[in-house]
């Protein structure tokens, strides 16, 4: 299987259905092919499939879930998203990313911007509007993490490769 791997944290119940519901309000619907997420990972080779999701295992049996938060409104220039605050999760990645560090592409060795896409690929204009309409009645708020989940990119919507709850 020549696939890549994607890693990914998994938001608790209510939370992952109010970002979905943001995202589905404002991406592009034939773009839409994902719920909400938060992207950890975003291309590990298919050969490190077994140790990933070991050490995924590891990183959350009977460990408390990361402190994590919406922290404010980002521009992807094209798009908008949540950026999320997490040290704990930063560490966590931070983990993984020394695990796998020979075998990290360019994207995925780059500095870590932790963030929930709501809109992408439509005009600047399009992205300033939602920007301002969300930044005008944004708070700071806590994220649930419920867990890490690992998934396979075959081009389209991911497939479960593997998914791992904290304590």
């Amino acid at each position: 299987m020549s696939d890549p791997l994607i890693v990914s944290a998994v938001f608790g119940s209510d939370d992952a259905a109010a970002l979905d519901g943001l995202r589905r309000a404002h991406f592009p619907p034939e773009r839409n092919q994902l719920a909400a997420h938060l992207t950890l990972f975003h291309h590990l080779p298919p050969s490190v499939a077994n140790e990933l999701k070991h050490r995924l295992s590891q990183l959350t049996r009977g460990v408390p879930a990361p402190q994590a938060w919406l922290g404010g409104v980002m521009s992807l220039g094209r798009g908008t998203a949540f950026r999320v605050e997490s040290p704990e999760l930063e560490a966590i990645r931070g983990d993984l990313a020394a695990a796998f560090a020979s075998l990290l592409t360019p994207q995925d060795r780059a500095g870590w911007r932790p963030h929930v896409t709501i809109q992408n690929k439509v005009t600047p204009a399009e992205a300033k509007t939602l920007q301002a309409q969300l930044s005008a009645s944004f708070a700071r708020r806590p994220l649930v993490i419920r867990g890490l989940a690992s998934w396979w990119y075959r081009g389209g919507p991911w497939e479960k490769h593997s998914s791992h709850n904290f304590a």
